[in-house]
């Protein structure tokens, strides 16, 4: 089933505070064509692994547009925040590390490059592992799916949030093609292309190009440092075949990256250095505090730092996946999907954020991951059976550095200037079987069930040494061995769903969906401290129980959808990353990723679109997540966490929007306005004043104008350059300040776009 996609009801359209914004768009060339009349699309999402209008699925989904992301200049998965209700998505620690994706509270907020996180993203079906594989850029990009709520049954592990699916556009049996430039501010320019052609009746290639360079919104008055930045090459072939009963799809993709990472800020946290007064929350990071070595960066202007950052950053990415579609008959289709994918990744950092040597290395990353799904799907009468195959093999390999204190080896004890090396070994296997029936009881009932048994294995090898002064005249130290764990861990486990859909009348359906995942164990191959960290680094699955209620609405004629839901969760064993203070304090802090026990979150989230002419539409999305709270709970180091917020959940989350289309001089000239609005929240699980988030708006907005072939766009983001932080890293007790990895300040540009 096609749907006719009218062009205003899928963006996003969001706004903060308490009043409704509006939302303004054109459709203008490589976008689908405008379709005059006042209603609002079918919109067709793939939450089941196959095309369904969005009001017959039991899911909380939001779907955006692919135009929608290029007209805003959305560059990557970590700017999704805006198009769903309860989403939060960060760059976490500077761009190039795993991002910090969140959805309804369920989140992980860790850099370390060898840990999964609970929301899982998919890019045209296919899984794409650990978190460092989450980074996806958008370029030619159809749609994407987010979906709220554990989705055990057809995604499996690691879904226990969520999941977001990235759907490319796929060839088309025809030729067409575009070439899009764009310059911006802070020295930016990208390039995007693609050329489609028909090779035969059957067969149609694709094949598409984005390439960015950049500069950093943040300023850093640090001479010796080169200016950050980065330059991003991303490519994509497709090759489509369709015959009477066999369709195959293959893609290849590459990536290629590099550049200076983001410099990070120093939120000084110390009034008086002599005495060790500290400075208030609300003063920290001001030019009256200081870290523990008398450093600030001399300035109270957010986006300037001074710190000495010639960190690099490569990133070199390649894939391959085969798609392939039989139709056994007329109720029978067999669907195979094969992938492999490789990452090869460095990234540099300094974190003490100042001229000095305190605190510097690298994240290294080198993980391989094979997968393969074979399933079924059986469809008689009005009912549907999916049942499948999976399996998954990922390696990775760490190798990673953190240099302590170096400018003051010779000055501190030994024990305290030491240059860690970590190189792990990490290798998962998983292999799952699945099922779920839609069974239509009658005109009214829908009825799903689903079940997921899943097995994982896991063996991680983990090598570390130091390189240590031991002789005060030799600052170039020794290696000495630090420790050497190795272990395996397996578990198993079954995961399902049920679900019902009633048809209220002809406009409402309402829904309850009980849901339940698992995000399985691991091993922690960050930065530890000491032996005795490594020994306990690994750590045990969770396991979420959903509860969810709603209803779906669509009058089309009126040209409004509404839909809502309640939700109510019950999270066991679940898996924190916890940054405490070391039992020194001039030692670095305990980095530990911990079972905490359980939480109870619950909240509920409405989003409403309205297209109320043919040229003017509007959406409001909210989220509110009333209570997010760890049950009783001491951590291993003694400290309470009972009753604490869990880290990375706002309480309410706003957005809203509008768009406007006229016509300008006999073509279309449609502008959009988009907000998000996130309250304030913590970075860490200790609830620290010093390490959170206050509420803030970010807004964007594009003009469009489309003659003939030409398309121009003039765009911002964060065009009232709102100051937030991607992520304040707690290093008080080690170095008296916290490392700020700041968000995007304000980007605008013009691009240029010719279609054939």
């Amino acid at each position: 089933m096609r749907s006719q996609c009218y062009p205003f009801s899928n963006h996003v359209l969001l706004l903060c505070s308490s009043s409704l914004v509006l939302s303004v768009a054109a459709q203008a060339g490589n976008e689908d064509p405008i379709v005059f009349s006042q209603s609002l699309e079918v919109i067709e999402v793939y939450a089941q692994k196959r095309a369904q209008a969005i009001e017959e699925v039991s899911i909380a989904i939001s779907q955006v547009k692919g135009n929608n992301l290029k007209n805003q200049h959305y560059k990557d998965s970590t700017e999704l925040s805006v198009f769903a209700p309860n989403l939060k998505i960060s760059q976490n620690a500077g761009e190039g590390t795993p991002p910090a994706v969140n959805i309804r509270g369920v989140g992980l907020v860790d850099y370390n490059t060898a840990n999964t996180s609970p929301v899982a993203i998919y890019v045209d079906d296919v899984a794409v592992g650990s978190a460092s594989n989450q980074i996806v850029n958008f370029f030619d990009i159809e749609q994407v799916d987010i979906l709220r709520g554990p989705q055990g049954t057809l995604f499996g592990r690691n879904s226990t949030g969520g999941a977001v699916l990235i759907r490319t556009k796929r060839p088309e049996f025809n030729e067409s093609g575009y070439l899009t430039g764009g310059i911006a501010n802070n020295n930016a320019f990208s390039i995007d292309a693609m050329y489609n052609n028909q090779l035969s009746d059957n067969s149609a290639f694709r094949v598409a190009l984005n390439h960015q360079d950049y500069e950093y919104s943040t300023s850093n008055t640090f001479a010796q440092s080169p200016t950050a930045g980065m330059q991003q090459t991303n490519a994509r072939l497709s090759l489509l075949s369709d015959f009477d009963t066999v369709q195959v799809l293959l893609q290849a993709h590459l990536e290629d990256w590099q550049g200076i990472v983001q410099p990070v800020g120093n939120i000084g946290v110390v009034a008086d250095p002599l005495t060790g007064e500290l400075c208030s929350p609300s003063e920290a990071g001001s030019t009256n505090c200081y870290d523990n070595f008398g450093f600030n960066d001399a300035s109270d202007d957010f986006y300037t730092v001074k710190v000495n950052n010639d960190s690099a950053h490569k990133t070199d990415g390649k894939g391959f996946s085969a798609h392939i579609d039989w139709q056994l008959n007329e109720h029978n289709e067999i669907i195979s999907i094969s992938s492999y994918n490789q990452l090869e990744r460095y990234h540099a950092f300094n974190c003490d954020g100042s001229p000095a040597r305190l605190c510097e290395g690298n994240l290294g990353l080198d993980t391989h991951l094979f997968s393969q799904e074979l399933r079924l799907q059986t469809q008689w009468h009005k009912h549907t059976l999916t049942s499948g195959l999976y399996y998954a093999d990922e390696s990775i390999k760490q190798n990673n550095v953190n240099d302590i204190l170096r400018d003051y080896r010779g000055i501190l004890d030994t024990d305290l200037t030491a240059t860690f090396f970590y190189d792990n070994q990490i290798d998962t296997q998983n292999i799952a079987a699945f099922s779920q029936l839609d069974y239509q009881l009658n005109s009214d009932w829908l009825l799903s069930v689903g079940l997921r048994y899943s097995y994982e294995s896991l063996d991680y090898n983990s090598v570390a040494q130091l390189n240590m002064v031991v002789d005060p005249s030799d600052l170039a130290g020794v290696l000495v061995p630090f420790y050497h764990v190795q272990g395996e861990q397996s578990d198993n486990g079954f995961s399902g769903q049920l679900a019902m859909n009633y048809l209220i009348n002809d406009v409402t359906h309402g829904y309850y969906r009980f849901s339940n995942g698992i995000k399985s164990g691991g091993y922690n191959g960050g930065f530890l401290s000491s032996p005795e960290q490594a020994e306990l680094a690994d750590y045990g699955k969770e396991r979420l129980n959903a509860h969810e209620l709603g209803t779906k609405s669509w009058w089309p004629e009126q040209g409004v959808r509404f839909n809502w839901a309640v939700f109510y969760y019950d999270y066991n064993d679940q898996q924190v990353f916890m940054n405490q203070p070391s039992d020194s304090p001039q030692k670095p802090p305990v980095q530990l990723l911990e079972n905490v026990g359980d939480s109870v979150i619950y909240g509920l989230e409405a989003e409403l679109d309205y297209q109320a002419t043919e040229a003017f539409s509007m959406r409001f999305a909210m989220g509110y997540i009333l209570h997010a709270e760890f049950e009783e709970f001491v951590d291993p180091l003694g400290n309470s966490l009972t009753h604490n917020r869990l880290p990375f959940t706002s309480k309410w989350n706003v957005s809203a929007g509008l768009e406007y289309r006229l016509e300008l001089a006999g073509n279309p000239l449609t502008t959009q306005l988009l907000v998000d609005y996130q309250s304030d929240y913590y970075f860490d699980q200790n609830q620290n004043p010093y390490a959170m988030q206050d509420g803030y708006s970010i807004i964007n907005g594009n003009i469009r104008y489309q003659f003939d072939k030409l398309g121009f766009v003039l765009w911002g983001k964060n065009v009232f350059a709102s100051e937030y932080s991607n992520l304040k890293f707690d290093l008080s007790s080690f170095l008296g300040m916290l490392e700020d990895f700041k968000g995007e300040g304000r980007r605008y540009g013009l691009d240029i776009s010719y279609q054939f």
